[in-house]
């Protein structure tokens, strides 16, 4: 954390704010890899060779049903006529492939709060009509989401909003919080004063959800 802060108070073209959150990101995006590789091939021993990550964006077409929800016939006709055309192209933070299905679909933010969550959840259900994962993985440094999300014990209740939002989405969210106590505004980790541990255990926690996960595909 300390690099990132020293690169962005000496930075002269990019905003400090910016390379923070970037360098942060990409801090999550590493450890994730870091651990799903660790889960795949030291825990469950498998061939490195059959796992693939990236961020490679995947198609979603138009959903059925909703060409005939449209009330102007103009524009029904016309999405008919370009059915095939309309496309979104979306992925997430860090999608892992086991032979190449993508079996680990994982958002990785700095810390997430539950005006972020109505999105995660959103994009987990695409990624389920898209590609059939009904098991989505948030990774973040801290939580803003209420609850214990943030006190890492062994079991995790969470909290009422953001039960709340995951109840109208079909999809198993699995929450990884990497450190310790509530996020908060005024006391940035990327500050020495407000350093936090990243303890071992938690790792290890993470690494067991992934493994414990990725088992199925063991040969």
């Amino acid at each position: 954390m300390k690099n990132i802060d020293d690169e962005a108070a000496i930075s002269q073209n990019r905003a400090y704010g910016g390379i923070i959150r970037s360098g942060k990101g990409k801090l999550v995006e590493n450890i994730a890899e870091c651990l799903v590789r660790i889960a795949w091939e030291d825990v469950l021993g498998q061939d490195g060779d059959r796992m693939k990550i990236n961020k490679k964006k995947m198609p979603i077409g138009i959903s059925d049903g909703y060409i005939d929800r449209i009330s102007d016939n103009n524009v029904s006709e016309y999405l008919k006529k370009h059915n095939g055309e309309l496309v979104y192209k979306f992925g997430t933070d860090v999608q892992v492939f086991i032979d190449d299905e993508l079996v680990l679909p994982i958002e990785c933010k700095t810390y997430a709060e539950n005006a972020m969550m109505k999105r995660i959840l959103f994009d987990a259900k695409l990624m389920k009509e898209a590609m059939g994962t009904n098991t989505y993985y948030l990774v973040q440094l801290e939580s803003q989401l209420g609850g214990d999300y943030s006190e890492l014990k062994k079991v995790t209740y969470g909290s009422p909003a953001t039960h709340a939002l995951m109840s109208y989405v079909d999809v198993d969210l699995k929450i990884i919080t990497l450190l310790k106590g509530e996020r908060h505004v005024k006391r940035p980790i990327h500050k020495h004063e407000y350093f936090k541990e990243l303890k071992i255990s938690e790792l290890q926690k993470a690494v067991n959800i992934f493994a414990n996960d990725l088992k199925k595909y063991v040969e």
